[in-house]
């Protein structure tokens, strides 16, 4: 039996619910011992979508605001990009089939040049320069 593919909807509207686990060893800059936040895609998403016109929050605030606001020490570096990942295909799709630029989650307000992610979407990055180029100049 061949499998459906899961869609970008799926993937953040029908997930796991988020997880806080205790750090057993170090990796990346966590800590040992530290509880960590493994967030859910649809939380990633509505943290992007609170960042004004014009501002712009990098992946490390995404990540200690949400750890902040779910009681835990910090958030899984991995999961966030994940879920960034998730929350950018999405927007873009909708994007293309015709949604107003204004109704879409603005994923490009947490990557920067750097931003990994940005390197792994199934899109040109120009889409995302050019968004970062348009609120500027707004």
């Amino acid at each position: 039996m061949i499998k459906k593919p899961i869609s970008w909807y799926d993937k953040l509207h029908h997930a796991k619910p988020y997880q806080i686990k205790k750090i057993p060893k170090d990796f990346a800059d966590l800590k040992a011992g530290q509880m960590m936040l493994l967030p859910t895609a649809l939380m990633v998403n509505d943290y992007i979508k609170t960042i004004p016109f014009g501002h712009k929050k990098s992946m490390k605030m995404l990540r200690t605001d949400l750890a902040i606001s779910y009681h835990a020490d910090v958030t899984c570096p991995i999961v966030a990009g994940i879920h960034l990942k998730t929350v950018a295909e999405l927007a873009y799709e909708h994007y293309m089939m015709g949604k107003n630029i204004s109704d879409i989650t603005p994923f490009w307000r947490v990557m920067d040049a750097k931003t990994s992610t940005l390197k792994k979407l199934s899109f040109s990055k120009d889409f995302v320069i050019t968004r970062w180029q348009e609120e500027i100049v707004s």
